[in-house]
């Protein structure tokens, strides 16, 4: 029988009331293990115990707190090819991507705020001398960081590794304690890194893992009195929810959401790096990601060479077992999922979207696959031109001068990131500065992951990645004393 797994609440591994249900293998359609489904008083209990650990383990010294990521990074990273095969069972990905950017990058996470630069923990001091306000004998101010408390970590089902990781991490970093609730499609891999933890030594209650299908998991982890924080990854409607309950409590929150990514091609750009990296769209978690390149915004000039070019680029993709080494492009996570991208593409159609290439179900009996899909001749009032369709699926508009490509990327909900590309490089920054988005990647769809990261409007709220995210897990604290 495959494992049932159990939840883990202040250090111990627990049965749930709930029971548990099924995850499947998108590839292959098969049961990969049954997950736990939590009780509303079994989420409670989980926050309490993080609430209790707080106090030990923010007066842990931070060497300490450290010593315990380095070990669960080595642990990752000696594991990594079981934790990448569940992964990979799990989500759809493909194997070279459930190494690299799942298992990998987790175990690179918890390093990186193993190693954290003394820097870091405080903001330098400051001498500040007597205001309009009077302030005499204040001689000094000193500003520090302090852990904000228990935080709800609600996590996405593109990656279960390097997305929780990515949040655990920093925030014990800073000596908050976590409730992890993972995305209820690929939990498995999130109690596999918990294991890690408590193996690294991390005490009982700092971390604690609760799986549910059921909304009411997710909702009683944000809404515990027990929590001071949410940091949520996911869609901007669930973002909003969210954003309501702890906005009755003041919780601190970060939110990365929603993303309907403008591509910015201007006329004088290298046609081969833009459709490469648009490209990205098609092969990345089956365009299961908030950062793709989704909405390809081509000057007039060169539009019909950028069409032509992405659309023979999508078709030579192989789709397939994610399992097989020359997969490009896996399934996408679930039957419901693929029904919704078709969808969509049904839908450009009826909004006078041309289907380049795609727009059918690929070959593959079994498995929710979906074929990478350019619609051209779109206009951006078009539903699929502004809606997130988390799929691989690809949209192209025309636009005649920079001033009218720059109006476009803007006229969206969304403002995580854009991209541009031109072979004038001052240019390319010129447009960069005018857009209305967290990031922009300039001739690349690549990230530095010291970088902030995180969205303009209704794409998130706050900044994490590298030293951002220390500062997100913390509060500033003022201290001033008398010369």
């Amino acid at each position: 029988m495959t494992a049932r797994q159990s939840l883990f609440v202040g250090g111990s591994w627990v049965e749930p009331d709930g029971g548990h249900y099924e995850v499947t293998d998108p590839a292959t359609e098969q049961t990969v293990g049954w997950a736990p489904e939590a009780s509303r008083e079994q989420v409670h209990a989980a926050c309490a115990a993080a609430r209790e650990a707080f106090g030990p383990w923010s007066a842990t010294p931070p060497e300490g707190r450290a010593a315990v990521l380095a070990r669960a990074a080595d642990i990752i990273r000696d594991r990594l090819v079981p934790y990448a095969e569940l992964a990979r069972a799990e989500t759809g990905a493909t194997t070279a991507t459930a190494r690299g950017m799942q298992v990998g990058v987790a175990a690179a996470r918890f390093r990186r705020y193993a190693r954290v630069e003394p820097a870091e923990w405080a903001i330098p001091p400051q001498i500040n001398e007597a205001g309009p306000m009077g302030n005499a004998g204040v001689m000094g101010a000193l500003a520090v960081r302090q852990p904000v408390g228990v935080v709800t970590c609600i996590t996405s089902y593109n990656n279960p590794w390097a997305n929780p990781a990515g949040k655990i991490a920093p925030a014990l970093a800073m000596g908050n304690t976590v409730v992890v609730k993972p995305a209820p499609q690929d939990p498995l891999s999130v109690y596999r890194m918990a294991q890690a933890l408590e193996a690294a030594g991390v005490p009982p209650g700092v971390v604690n893992v609760v799986s549910g299908a059921r909304t009411e998991v997710g909702e009683a982890a944000v809404a515990s009195p027990d929590v001071d924080m949410v940091s949520f990854t996911g869609s901007t409607a669930v973002g909003q929810r969210i954003a309501e309950v702890c906005g009755r409590d003041m919780k601190r929150q970060l939110m990365e959401l929603g993303g309907k990514g403008a591509a910015v091609v201007l006329d004088d750009a290298d046609i081969g790096s833009a459709v490469s990296g648009i490209g990205t769209t098609f092969s990345f978690y089956s365009g299961q990601i908030c950062t793709a390149p989704t909405r390809v915004l081509a000057q007039r000039g060169i539009y019909d060479r950028l069409v032509g070019q992405l659309s023979e680029y999508a078709a030579r993709l192989t789709v397939g077992d994610p399992r097989e080494p020359d997969t490009v492009v896996g399934p996408v996570i679930s039957a419901a999922h693929r029904n919704r991208v078709e969808s969509y593409v049904e839908l450009g159609r009826k909004e006078g979207a041309v289907v380049v290439t795609g727009g059918d179900r690929p070959g593959p009996p079994t498995g929710f696959y979906v074929t990478p899909t350019v619609l051209a001749d779109c206009t951006n009032d078009m539903r699929v031109a502004r809606e997130e369709i988390f799929g691989p699926v690809v949209v192209v508009i025309p636009f005649d001068d920079e001033e009218e490509g720059v109006a476009m990327a803007n006229d969206t909900d969304y403002g995580l990131i854009d991209y541009v590309w031109s072979s004038d490089v001052a240019r390319a920054f010129r447009v960069a500065r005018r857009l209305r988005a967290g990031g922009v990647g300039i001739n690349t769809v690549g990230r530095n992951m010291e970088a902030p990261f995180g969205g303009f409007k209704k794409s998130g709220v706050g900044r994490d990645v590298g030293s951002y995210a220390l500062h997100a897990y913390s509060e500033v604290q003022a201290i001033v004393w008398p010369g």
